[in-house]
């Protein structure tokens, strides 16, 4: 499919479809619109009527035009209102655009949107990311596959000018988010911790990013006794994966990205029962299928910046081997913990990924995990919790987030919740009382991060959609790359 940029302005276009988004306060055809409305033979006043359309954010019409006219079929998206514009408005209604002409059997489509403040680069990103996302199909477990409808052949954002810069980035940024989509959406049986190692050995090898993998007996020496006895029980060996991009030259910055890699999690010997979700526990590495897809769109892009993605990835299962609920694990800090909850294993691998990410001197961490059900509970399935006691860190992200259209919340660091994780036989246990779970999970994370600004993101809610949602299709989101991308380009 050709996506491109151009100046042709609305009232010129030609092709199968034209698509035009309105304002809830700005619903009158005046000017241009008004010319193009008496040039569709008053289509587009007839479509407003017919079908009330409001202009509500999220809505769209379509119809077809009279014979004679230069476009078969028109269709408008709502936008809200005026003052509420985003860079995520315009996301989704080209995504919403791309959709509907699809469905029309459409081949070509020409999409107006207004510029989110009169920014012609950002604004044919943000569409192109939405068109990218709203079209890709995962497939590949279905035994009938073809697509037999027509398909979009030419898609073109009008009165943008020539922006191929920014539809690149937005491609290559979308091929990151993709990759993140058909690995959380894979079942446990095609992705394992052997995979996800081979998954980084292709990005490593295709965009020329360094690959350290550590494997079991490697861990062990590094004293990594928290991810060793998650990843006890299962029959496939663990790994620990470390990528890096660096630049040509000089780094501006360097950071690191660590994500959580569960690639399959039954809880442990305290087993996820029914009703607890265990059949979609295939998602609990997205925060390292994110980690993986972001490495994939910074390998393409190839900023002024160096970048460790890092991620200590295992299933956790149960056997004769399985770590016991009262077991006692040594982090590689040296800290001990008890294990009280063989089911808060995350927060386990993720500490000792902690601890190897601040060794590498970076000047800032980002965890990101499908940690705990009790974010989900606190925040939804659309908003993720971010936790930092770095302001400047949280608004850099925060910042990065309302670029991407991402939800973050910045939760609180309530200290004195981490009094319930004090173990009477160790340093701490690896779960606290109920009440504030995901920040009690947080406040065991900070254990293993001394000095470094560091973040962490919660991910479990937004990693997966049962429906589509504005660009997203049923099933892995790909949530966070685009924000992860923004905050390392920041």
């Amino acid at each position: 499919m050709e996506l491109r940029g151009t100046a042709i302005p609305r009232l010129e276009w030609s092709g199968d479809c034209l698509t035009i988004g309105l304002f809830e306060d700005a619903l009158e055809l005046t000017g241009d619109l008004a010319d193009l409305d008496q040039k569709l033979f008053g289509t587009l006043a007839e479509l407003i009527a017919e079908f009330e359309f409001k202009g509500k954010e999220g809505s769209s019409v379509i119809t077809r035009v009279g014979a004679g006219s230069p476009i078969r079929k028109v269709a408008l998206v709502g936008l809200g209102k005026t003052e509420a514009l985003k860079l995520d408005t315009l996301r989704r209604a080209a995504a919403a655009a791309a959709r509907l002409a699809k469905k029309e059997k459409c081949k070509t489509l020409g999409i107006s949107l207004p510029l989110w403040n009169g920014d012609a680069a950002l604004s044919a990103q943000a569409m192109a990311e939405g068109i990218e996302l709203a079209l890709h199909q995962d497939t590949r477990f279905k035994s009938d596959s073809e697509d037999k409808g027509s398909k979009l052949e030419r898609i073109e954002l009008l009165s943008v000018g020539d922006q191929e810069a920014a539809i690149t980035r937005a491609r290559q940024i979308c091929l990151g988010v993709i990759l993140a989509r058909e690995l959380v959406s894979a079942p446990a049986n095609i992705v394992t911790p052997i995979t996800m190692a081979e998954t980084a050995e292709a990005i490593a090898r295709e965009y020329g990013l360094e690959l350290e993998i550590l494997e079991r007996e490697d861990c062990e020496k590094l004293g990594m006794g928290a991810f060793l006895g998650v990843a006890q029980a299962s029959d496939l060996p663990p790994k620990f994966i470390h990528l890096t991009y660096r630049p040509e030259g000089t780094a501006r910055k360097k950071v690191a990205i660590v994500g959580k890699g569960l690639t399959f999690d039954s809880g442990g010997l305290n087993i996820k029962g029914a009703g607890s979700g265990i059949e979609m526990m295939k998602t609990d590495m997205g925060g390292a299928a994110a980690a993986l897809g972001a490495a994939k769109a910074v390998g393409l892009i190839k900023p002024d910046v160096e970048v460790h993605f890092i991620s200590a990835v295992t299933e956790n299962m149960i056997s004769g081997h399985a770590m016991h609920p009262g077991d006692i694990l040594t982090a590689s800090n040296g800290k001990t913990i008890e294990v009280n909850n063989t089911d808060a294993e995350g927060r386990l691998t993720l500490a000792d990924a902690l601890v190897f990410a601040e060794k590498l001197g970076v000047e800032a961490i980002v965890d990101l995990a499908t940690l705990t059900g009790a974010c989900i509970v606190a925040l939804g399935d659309d908003i993720a919790g971010l936790w930092t006691e770095d302001d400047t860190l949280a608004n850099q992200i925060t910042q990065a987030a309302e670029q991407a259209g991402e939800k973050f919340w910045r939760m609180p660091m309530e200290e004195k919740y981490f009094e319930g994780m004090k173990s009477v036989v160790a340093d701490m246990k690896n779960t606290g009382p109920r009440p504030g779970g995901a920040i009690t999970a947080a406040l065991f994370l900070k254990q293993f991060v001394k000095e470094t600004p560091w973040a962490h993101l919660d991910i479990a809610g937004p990693v997966w959609t049962d429906k589509e949602n504005g660009y997203s299709n049923p099933g892995g989101t790909g949530y966070p790359v685009r924000t992860l991308v923004n905050w390392i380009l920041s």
